[in-house]
């Protein structure tokens, strides 16, 4: 990644993580390193005494090698997360959120815009109602499983920049 893409990711991951944990019903704490990287995370714990966690980061990016590469970054909730390990002091944890992870991937200049959807989102997971999610600010397509919630979504810039023909 080059360095300009690494300074956006940084400060839109902070201002993010940020927003974020203003924007929860539950303290939300920040940490320095995440399973793939030495990227921070936000983490919480849900109502179950579960830990969760969000992990922003490029997904694809301009280097020295690729200098058009799109760039791409996904937010992700949870996802290995049997690959982190994290301690709460003071707090009882029951362990990793196992049951639950979301992928969604944004292009940039729309992640600040799903804060207050992945804020919904949570707390549609966490209370077990689909019924409590906001509509996304920016469209994508995805599959909704009859029963439970999705786990992946592309806003449609993403998807059609990721796949397109310039590479």
């Amino acid at each position: 990644m080059n360095p300009e893409a690494k300074n956006i990711v940084n400060e839109l991951r902070r201002e993010f993580y940020s927003d974020f944990a203003a924007a929860m019903n539950m303290p939300v704490m920040i940490t320095g390193t995440s399973y793939s990287s030495n990227s921070p995370i936000a983490s919480w714990m849900d109502h179950r005494q579960r830990l969760n966690y969000v992990n922003v980061y490029a997904y694809t990016a301009p280097d020295e090698f690729v200098p058009f590469r799109p760039f791409i970054l996904r937010l992700a909730i949870n996802k290995s997360a049997g690959r982190i390990i994290m301690s709460k002091k003071g707090q009882v944890c029951q362990g990793l959120n196992l049951v639950w992870d979301f992928e969604l991937t944004v292009l940039p200049k729309e992640i600040l815009d799903f804060l207050p959807w992945i804020v919904s989102l949570v707390e549609a997971h966490d209370k077990g109602s689909p019924l409590l999610l906001q509509s996304p600010p920016h469209s994508f397509e995805l599959q909704v499983p009859v029963v439970g919630f999705f786990k992946n979504a592309w806003t449609q810039k993403a998807w059609l920049l990721a796949n397109s023909t310039i590479s």
